[in-house]
């Protein structure tokens, strides 16, 4: 079994400073490790068909050193760009790709200005020349930035590239320091020790996953919440693209900034996309990572939480999980605020297939038993007195960072085993 504890490790959870947790690390790396101050440090490069296009996202400080002025607080994040065109044909760079609201230089640089300010004003060559021009001839290397809108934590975004016949695009996952994201200060390496490892076949996972406990748990282990119906295959860097390329945000940890911005929210009615969630147990600990759907105030968004399970299927890793949809909000102690769950968790949980299946990155999905039937006149309740009711399934999704058809998705019979074992 060592040798898929060390496969693992290696890969272990794509996120870090560069989506990778290096094997050779004895302690968890944090947040704070991803230097300040040199965005360019950061920089993440992908070569293809004679094109290199490298990438990075400055901070918030950052910005504000570059530009002159607190981008990230007027929501325009800077994305810095270099495409390099070794081919002997032109290369277009279209930035609609990249964001389709993204800002033009002269609208970032005139955002502050005084409705009576004179028009001529209105020229910045400044900014004008820190935006990347659109066309790149063979043999030439342009750098500069795309305005976009702030997107915190994981920058995702493609840069599409036309040239001559073909379409190319690059997909990135850049993080960008300046949010405390929860899952930073995880373990990944040494989360079970490695005789703990246990590679199940198909049959010896149906069973384990139809003998898992229901529900989450408490702290103390003494109460029971809401359902664990939703198990994922998959390496830890194929789970957290497949996420983010899905359009779930990551969470920020319970710190005096991330409570202060959660309270600013649920007074205002307010969008907070990295919002903390409060702690559920499963293996004696609060999750390993959670993610967030958000829609326009933090009242409604969809929560999503995994724990990596000392399981593998067929040498890839095993996580269980529970999502909710939030249809409303309380005060709490440690998370100031709670949600209220809907209390058809069945339909919450199909939203997740179809979300993930449109965003391409499902190969294949199954359902098993394991919650157990609760139907809707006998709803149990969750850790908060939030009623639920399902159907007992859990959704077992394997996950991929490459896209996929939705033609192509497999659907495994395991429900039908489960049914006829009954």
């Amino acid at each position: 079994m060592n040798r898929v504890f060390y496969r693992l490790a290696s890969s272990a959870l794509a996120l870090l400073s560069c989506l990778v947790i290096m094997s050779g690390c004895a302690s968890s790396a944090s947040f704070s490790q991803i230097p300040e101050g040199d965005y360019l440090a950061r920089q993440v490069v992908q070569d293809a068909g004679g094109v290199t296009v490298s990438a990075a996202v400055p901070s918030a400080m950052e910005t504000k050193q570059l530009f002159g002025k607190p981008l990230y607080k007027q929501g325009i994040q800077p994305v810095w760009l270099k495409i390099e065109n070794h081919s002997d044909s032109q290369i277009t760079f279209l930035p609609l790709g990249l964001d389709p609201q993204y800002f033009s230089a002269s609208e970032v640089a005139n955002l502050d200005l005084d409705t009576d300010t004179p028009s001529v004003n209105l020229i910045n060559e400044f900014f004008i020349e820190q935006s990347i021009d659109l066309i790149v001839d063979p043999g030439q290397v342009l750098s500069g930035f795309v305005f976009t809108k702030l997107d915190e934590g994981t920058k995702a975004f493609n840069v599409d590239l036309v040239q001559e016949d073909d379409f190319r695009t690059f997909t990135f996952f850049i993080p960008v320091p300046g949010l405390d994201i929860d899952h930073y200060a995880v373990d990944w390496k040494n989360i079970y020790p490695a005789d703990r490892w246990e590679d199940l076949d198909k049959d010896e996972l149906i069973e384990s996953l139809e003998g898992f406990a229901c529900c989450v748990t408490n702290k103390n282990g003494d109460n029971t919440g809401d359902p664990l119906n939703l198990v994922v295959i998959g390496w830890p860097m194929d789970i957290y693209t497949a996420f983010i390329r899905a359009g779930w945000d990551e969470t920020e940890a319970v710190t005096r900034s991330s409570s202060w911005k959660t309270f600013k929210s649920f007074i205002s009615g307010g969008e907070y996309r990295y919002s903390p969630v409060s702690n559920l147990y499963v293996f004696e600990r609060a999750q390993d990572v959670a993610f967030q759907k958000a829609r326009e105030n933090i009242h409604q968004r969809n929560h999503l939480r995994l724990w990596m399970s000392p399981y593998t299927y067929q040498g890839v890793p095993v996580w269980i999980g529970q999502i909710s949809r939030d249809i409303g909000v309380r005060f709490t102690r440690k998370t100031i605020t709670t949600h209220k769950i809907d209390p058809d968790v069945d339909e919450t949980r199909e939203f997740l297939l179809e979300n993930m299946a449109y965003a391409q990155t499902v190969t294949a999905f199954a359902y098993v038993g394991g919650v157990g039937e609760v139907p809707i006149d006998e709803p149990r309740g969750n850790l908060t007195g939030d009623p639920w009711f399902t159907d007992g399934y859990r959704l077992v999704l394997w996950l991929t960072s490459k896209p996929v058809s939705i033609d192509d998705i497999e659907l495994i019979e395991w429900r039908r085993i489960y049914d006829n074992q009954q």
